[in-house]
């Protein structure tokens, strides 16, 4: 489709925000809804796995090698990850990584069933980090061809929202489960066939083709997604931020030890506190949704950064589970914004021939941030104690937030984060990306009823 020059331009008068245009989109839902569920399985399993293994070893440092096991292949593959996605058709390479989380999940449900000795956990936790490393960055790569550009911030914020709700009730589940059924291989069982749906809600989606032809897979490509990183400081500084801020302060991963050595809240109180976080998102997130884009996208970023590590703080000193468990939702509301914020830089910021393997990239400083986290956590709170861990890693995300705010001035410069650069591609199928046009003015992506 054509557009005339004043078509390229944001109108002199934005149109109403749309807090439901990217679910008006029927591939989208599907997507949506299929995530959703294999998030809610994940998050089931992430809380039961932690809490097994401290059941069965009583030593914190285990509970570090969890994330220690998932990132390695993380870490290994996922540039490899990120230009398959680039390489190949993104909603197969996303349909066979969930496959092989599946199957990873139905081998987690059986060495916990027959009791295999711990390492056979360990060894199903490292297929499941292998599957990550292909399926992160096809699933962002994959995003910006369900909807159009103009909605593509709401997107982020719907998935975004999915992950919260899934993520606040899937620990509660998970600690609800082992209450009522004593056994971790419900929750692992539970995951597999929210894989399996997944799957089968893929194969009935259709996606715009990409408006570049993929390259082959060479150390050159491979190293270009590195230098467009480095090259753009919003998006490094936006990816190095999150990253330090989550490996300081990772506090989930010690949340057994908090309810069962600190508050003594037991397993139900466990699944709350593990659910806390996730609630305070998803409340951040339905705020956000109904608003149009921030027009200082930079310093929010840095101020919901800071905000989470005084949360975190909070939550290590509390000896009081009602101020805990405030202190979590804070610390899910803060890390809401951020993550909207740095996914929509992102993706907009990066040309779709290279959005999987600068989603590869940003799945890297993702997981060392996640798992990396935790093993440093896990490892903190062995040689010190799990309070110093936590309140530890809540000052120090606080001198990174200094450091990031000084360091990279494009970053705390940075406007709108809808708006529109020189430097963006053409919409796949030849349509200008209208940022801030209005829907009735955008080609829909094609639905499937």
């Amino acid at each position: 489709m054509s557009t005339s020059d004043d078509d390229a331009q944001p109108p002199s008068e934005p149109a109403a925000h749309d807090a439901y245009a990217a679910v008006r989109v029927a591939n989208y839902r599907r997507y949506w809804f299929g995530n959703l569920l294999s998030i809610l399985g994940m998050q089931m399993q992430s809380v039961t796995v932690v809490w097994e293994v401290y059941r069965r070893t009583q030593d914190p440092f285990s509970i570090g090698l969890v994330g220690l096991t998932l990132v390695i292949p993380v870490l290994s593959l996922a540039i490899v990850g990120g230009h398959v996605a680039d390489r190949y058709d993104r909603r197969r390479v996303l349909t066979c990584s969930v496959s092989l989380n599946m199957i990873a999940s139905l081998g987690l449900a059986a060495a916990s069933f027959y009791a295999w000795h711990i390492a056979w956990i360990y060894g199903f936790l490292l297929l499941i980090g292998t599957a990550r490393a292909f399926q992160q960055p096809a699933k962002s790569a994959l995003l910006p061809q369900l909807v159009p550009r103009h909605v593509f911030a709401n997107a982020v914020t719907w998935n975004l929202g999915g992950f919260q709700l899934a993520a606040a009730a899937g620990p509660a589940l998970g600690g609800a489960s082992l209450a009522i059924f004593g056994a971790e291989y419900v929750a692992y069982a539970f995951q597999a066939c929210a894989c399996f749906v997944f799957v089968l809600l893929l194969t009935r989606i259709e996606i715009r083709p990409s408006a570049f032809t993929p390259e082959a897979i060479t150390l050159r490509g491979v190293a270009e997604g590195f230098q467009f990183v480095w090259r753009n400081k919003v998006v490094l500084g936006a990816m190095a931020l999150d990253m330090f801020a989550v490996l300081l302060s990772e506090a989930k991963s010690l949340l057994p030890i908090f309810a069962q050595d600190i508050l003594h809240v037991g397993p139900v109180g466990y699944g709350v506190l593990a659910s806390a976080e996730s609630i305070g998102g998803l409340s951040m997130t339905l705020a956000m949704m109904h608003r149009p884009p921030m027009a200082k996208a930079g310093r929010a970023l840095l101020w919901s950064v800071a905000g989470f590590g005084v949360a975190t703080a909070t939550f290590g000193l509390s000896r009081w589970f009602p101020l805990s468990f405030v202190a979590l939702l804070a610390m899910g509301a803060f890390d809401c914004v951020s993550v909207i914020i740095r996914h929509t830089l992102v993706q907009m910021l990066t040309p779709d021939r290279m959005r999987g393997r600068v989603s590869a990239i940003s799945g890297m400083f993702i997981s060392a941030s996640n798992e990396l986290g935790q093993f440093e956590s896990g490892t903190l709170a062995r040689l010190t104690s799990a309070v110093f861990a936590v309140v530890f890693g809540g000052v120090a995300t606080l001198g990174v937030v200094v450091g990031a705010a000084m360091g990279i001035p494009e970053l705390r410069k940075y406007g709108r984060l809808d708006q529109r650069h020189d430097e963006e591609e053409p919409w796949p199928g030849g349509e200008t990306p209208a940022v801030n046009r209005a829907p009735e003015q955008v080609a829909p992506v094609e639905k499937v009823e």
